[in-house]
């Protein structure tokens, strides 16, 4: 690449901070090589109905390669970035090293259990498609376990399954898993008594979904509550034992399943790579995406944290946006010209809860119930990579809203084993 004289921009992390800038720098005059350790790119947004036997999870995933044929300025790798040489430029990776001209750093986040004791032995995550394959694995296989189950404690224990964190991926894996009890696993295991299944959603804070206009979150609250889930406000968890929760104000429960979506923080790899990192585990960059003294690298989405922004939430448009921005940028400083700020256009949120409800800020206005949901469905299908996965997802949401039928009610042996 640097024999034909084109700057080489290096990409790390296939998310949609890495994969927008990658798209942004296509034609271009410019070589870009992105790089992932795995092959696929998720829309993690979906990521809660796999984990909920709504969708399959190939329908939320698409593989690099195939995103990436039609750019002939842009390759990808599959490899695993270990350190960074910056004096030389170049990446050290589980392959052969990756020289750059210029880096754009875009890895994502991880699990924050903010030293919670138990969490990280004992609960589940949903941060990518193994954590939610195996979680539906979990759950459909705690009621096979239940149904043959003759002591009362043991069996109530395992359908008894406690979400802890009332953020929007908390909220909506709530809806969702309480909507796959209600109808489709009440008719497959006839011989259960319902009334022992317990889905209960817990919220250090005095309300769901933070940072949401008071009358969105009461909403959601009430609105999980009639799908029947035990909505608990102010409940800090101590700690995360073998078959239990245990409360900060000395109350237990007794749980076969703990899923944590409590937060999530920078992925570890800027803290190993040397780079300032600040609260959360982002790093602390120029308003411009740019490392202090290192103009060459960006860093973009979840790892940002750019100086005079403010807390930027930890979503999908956030990324995309960042991601665009820097590409933008390199090709200004290309150009001779100087990169300018970051600002970043709140296009609003959204969050589903459960069918024909959802709750949705947009453009300052708050609104609930079906509308929400209606822009709910279509923003994410838009959202959505590839046809055929559309028509995959779109087909899933049809027949579960017809007929109340969930399809992918498979449990994986292979893929159940290997969780913890």
């Amino acid at each position: 690449m640097a024999g034909r004289g084109r700057p080489r921009v290096v990409v790390v992390g296939a998310g949609f901070g890495g994969l927008w800038a990658a798209r942004t720098l296509a034609f271009e005059p410019v070589e870009v090589l992105l790089v992932d350790r795995r092959n696929h790119h998720t829309f993690f947004p979906l990521l809660y109905q796999v984990a909920a036997a709504e969708i399959e999870p190939e329908a939320i995933a698409f593989p690099i390669r195939g995103l990436l044929r039609r750019f002939p300025n842009i390759g990808f790798e599959m490899a695993e970035v270990r350190a960074i040489n910056v004096e030389a430029r170049r990446l050290e990776t589980d392959g052969p090293p990756i020289p750059y001209d210029f880096l754009i750093l875009a890895p994502g986040s991880v699990e924050h259990t903010f030293g919670v004791s138990g969490v990280a032995e004992h609960a589940f995550f949903l941060k990518n498609l193994d954590q939610a394959i195996a979680l539906r694995n979990h759950i459909l296989a705690s009621f096979e376990r239940a149904a043959r189950e003759p002591d009362p404690f043991q069996r109530r224990q395992m359908l008894t399954f406690t979400i802890i964190g009332g953020g929007p991926t908390g909220v909506e894996f709530a809806g969702a898993l309480a909507e796959l009890i209600a109808r489709p696993l009440r008719r497959d295991f006839p011989t259960l008594d319902f009334q022992e299944v317990r889905v209960i959603l817990l919220e250090a804070m005095e309300g769901l979904l933070p940072g949401f206009p008071g009358s969105l979150r009461a909403y959601a609250a009430a609105r999980l509550r009639r799908l029947g889930v035990d909505v608990r406000l102010m409940a800090m968890v101590e700690a995360v034992e073998p078959g239990r929760v245990r409360l900060r104000d000395g109350a237990f429960i007794e749980t076969g399943t703990v899923v944590w979506t409590a937060g999530v923080r920078g992925n570890p790899l800027g803290e190993a790579l040397g780079l300032p990192v600040g609260p959360g585990g982002r790093v602390q960059v120029a308003p411009t995406l740019q490392v202090p003294g290192h103009p060459e690298i960006y860093i973009v989405g979840d790892l940002a944290l750019p100086e005079g922004a403010g807390k930027l939430p930890m979503v999908a448009p956030v990324a995309i946006q960042q991601g665009t921005w820097a590409a933008r940028n390199i090709l200004r400083v290309l150009r001779g010209r100087p990169p300018e700020p970051f600002r970043y256009r709140d296009p609003g949120t959204l969050v589903t809860l459960g069918r024909n409800a959802a709750v949705a800020h947009v453009f300052g206005r708050a609104f609930t119930g079906f509308p929400a949901w209606l822009l709910w469905l279509g923003v994410h299908l838009v959202r959505l990579i590839g046809m055929r996965n559309r028509l995959v997802v779109l087909s899933s949401w049809a027949w579960d809203y017809l007929f109340y039928e969930r399809v992918v009610r498979l449990i994986l042996p292979a893929i159940a084993e290997s969780h913890r």
